[in-house]
C-alpha cells in the first residue's frame, strides 16, 4: 500500500536523498516545506507534492489531510531541517499522527531523547533515525567480524574525516554552535555512533583541540582505543588528494589496516527507508551513546596536544598555529 510523506527542510543539502527514497520505496511525497523557495528539486520527484514556505500554512495543509482521512493523511514526516529544530520538527510529526524519520543528528542533547521518548509513547506513534553508515556493507562486515573475535585486548583505531566547505559554511546556520552543534556534531555524529555501533560502549573521552574548523580527540569504546580528527578546512585534507583535485577525505584504520568504505554511500538512504518501512528501523534511543558522547565534547575542555591524540591534529596546527 502507498503511503504518504511530508517533508520538512526540502531545499536543504541532504533532502533530495530522501525524494529518492520515498520515490524508490513506491511512496507519495504530499507535502514540503521550507523557507527558502530554491526547490525546483521536487519537480524530479514529486511535481505534484505541495510546497509550503511558512510552517503554519504547512501545518493547517497537514490538520486538513489528517482530519480528511480517507487515505490522505500523511503516514511519515521526513525531518531535513537545521539540527536545532528537529526536537520541534519531531514532536510536530508525532502530535500529526504521523511517525518521523529524522537525520542525524536526531537533537542536540541526550535530555531531549527521553522526553521524545515520552511522547513516542503517549502518541503511539515512531521515531525514526538515519544511522546510514550501520547499513553499509563494509561496516556490517566490520561489526560481525569484531563481535565474532575472541581477543581480550581492544583495536587501535584512527578516524580521519575532512570535508572541505566554503565560506558560505560560517555565514550559514551549521557555522552557528548553538545552532549545529559545531564540528563534531555536524559533520561527526554518524561517525561516532558507528563506531559505538561496531566497538560497543563508550568508556571514556578526551577531546584534544576545538576551534570552529576542526576537532579532534581520543575515544575508547569496549573493544577499540579510537583517535579521531574532524576538519571543513580544504587545507587539511592531505596534499596529495588535494593535488587529485579532492576535496573530501576519510579514512578509517584499524590496526593500521584501511577499512574500505568509500564505496557504497549513494542508496544509503533508500535503504534506510526499507528498513523503516519493514519495521527494522532504528529507534530514537539507538542515538543516546553518540549523542551523549557529542554533546561532552561540546562542553569539554580542550587538553592539547598531550596523550594519544591523531597525528593530523599536529600538522593542522602547525599550518594555522
Amino acid at each position: 500500500m502507498s503511503m504518504n510523506f511530508a517533508l520538512i527542510g526540502a531545499a536543504g543539502y541532504i533532502a533530495p536523498r530522501h525524494m529518492q527514497a520515498v520515490r524508490d520505496t513506491g511512496h507519495r511525497l504530499v507535502a514540503a516545506l521550507d523557507p527558502n523557495d530554491s526547490v525546483g528539486i521536487i519537480d524530479s520527484y514529486f511535481p505534484e507534492a505541495h510546497f509550503f514556505t511558512e510552517f503554519e500554512r504547512f501545518d493547517r495543509h497537514v490538520d486538513k489531510l489528517r482530519r480528511r482521512g480517507g487515505g490522505e493523511q500523511v503516514d511519515y514526516v521526513a525531518i531535513c531541517s537545521p539540527n536545532y529544530l528537529h526536537d520541534s520538527h519531531i514532536r510536530f510529526a508525532l502530535r500529526s499522527g504521523a511517525d518521523a524519520i529524522c537525520e542525524k543528528p536526531l537533537v542536540l542533547n541526550p535530555w531531549n531523547i527521553d522526553a521524545l521518548l515520552e511522547i513516542e509513547a503517549a502518541t503511539g506513534r515512531r521515531i525514526h533515525t538515519i544511522l546510514q553508515l550501520r547499513l553499509h556493507p563494509a561496516i556490517v562486515a566490520l561489526r560481525e567480524q569484531v563481535r565474532a573475535e575472541a581477543r581480550g585486548g581492544k583495536h587501535e583505531v584512527d578516524l580521519a574525516y575532512m570535508t572541505s566547505r566554503g565560506r558560505w559554511y560560517h555565514q550559514s546556520w551549521k557555522g552557528e554552535e548553538r545552532k549545529s552543534g559545531g564540528v563534531a556534531t555536524n559533520i561527526g555524529v554518524h561517525f561516532f555512533d558507528m563506531l559505538g555501533h561496531v566497538f560497543g560502549a563508550l568508556q571514556s573521552s578526551t577531546v584534544h583541540h576545538t576551534d570552529p574548523d576542526r576537532a579532534a580527540g581520543y575515544l575508547e569504546f569496549e573493544r577499540a582505543r579510537v583517535r579521531w580528527f574532524l576538519s571543513i578546512d580544504v587545507a587539511d585534507v592531505p596534499a596529495a588528494a588535494r593535488a587529485a583535485g579532492k576535496r573530501t577525505f576519510r579514512s578509517i584504520t584499524m590496526d593500521g589496516r584501511e577499512i574500505e568504505f568509500s564505496e557504497g554511500f549513494t542508496d544509503l538512504h533508500t535503504l534506510s527507508y526499507r528498513e523503516i518501512l519493514a519495521g527494522r528501523g532504528f529507534g530514537a534511543g539507538e542515538s543516546l551513546q553518540a549523542i551523549t558522547a557529542v554533546a561532552a565534547i561540546r562542553e569539554a575542555q580542550a587538553v592539547g596536544l598531550v596523550g594519544d591524540y591523531h597525528p593530523a591534529l599536529r600538522e593542522a596546527l602547525s599550518r594555522h598555529g
